[in-house]
């Protein structure tokens, strides 16, 4: 459910990505047991992961805005901006605590990069217009939508779970017996009922 792309309608993207940059900066990584935000990668070969997302990006004309180092497999929060479609970290989910912006033209454009991925658990929707978000919402292919709010969001009795490469069914409140459970209908029959023949 963490979120993977963000994207930024072109008109605000240049506040958003200098808030979004300074926000990164302050959150600090380390060691889990001290007071950090961001801990260790599972192990070395997702933080490697995260060195070849940001290098591609680089080569390809993106800007790391904050972070973008590691030491192990501690990563920082790191904001990648002007992210295209020929770079990995536009069509591979990450995993780790490097972010890309994709910056768009217009609302159409938006709900096309949301739906240009073959995942889609989780997605959020922020507007001031809550009709207008629930109108891009609806637009999105995901099987979780929040509207100004993250897209880590969980709820017990709500049916989770995605669509394409994202999930297996729902689970979650009655939707989990739904879909780990077949319904049967056994009957005893009375064998001296009368037939019609």
């Amino acid at each position: 459910m963490s979120t993977e792309r963000i994207i930024v309608d072109e008109k605000v993207a240049d506040e958003f990505v200098s808030k979004l940059a300074a926000k990164a900066s302050g959150l600090p990584a380390g060691n889990p047991r001290e007071h950090v935000v961001l801990g260790s990668l599972i192990d070395l070969a997702p933080a490697e992961r995260m060195d070849a997302f940001l290098e591609d990006a680089k080569a390809k004309g993106a800007k790391v805005l904050a972070g973008g180092g590691r030491d192990g497999t501690i990563v920082q929060a790191t904001v990648v901006d002007n992210v295209s479609k020929d770079m990995r970290i536009y069509n591979e989910e990450s995993f780790g605590p490097v972010k890309p912006v994709i910056r768009v033209k217009s609302t159409e454009e938006a709900i096309a990069v949301a739906n240009d991925t073959e995942y889609g658990l989780s997605a959020a929707v922020f507007g001031k217009d809550i009709m207008r978000a629930m109108e891009v919402a609806k637009q999105i292919h995901s099987g979780i939508c929040h509207i100004n709010g993250p897209t880590v969001a969980d709820e017990a009795q709500m049916p989770f779970g995605g669509v394409g490469a994202s999930g297996y069914g729902r689970f979650g409140g009655k939707a989990a017996i739904d879909q780990f459970t077949d319904l049967r209908w056994i009957t005893i029959e009375d064998p001296h009922q009368h037939y019609p023949f």
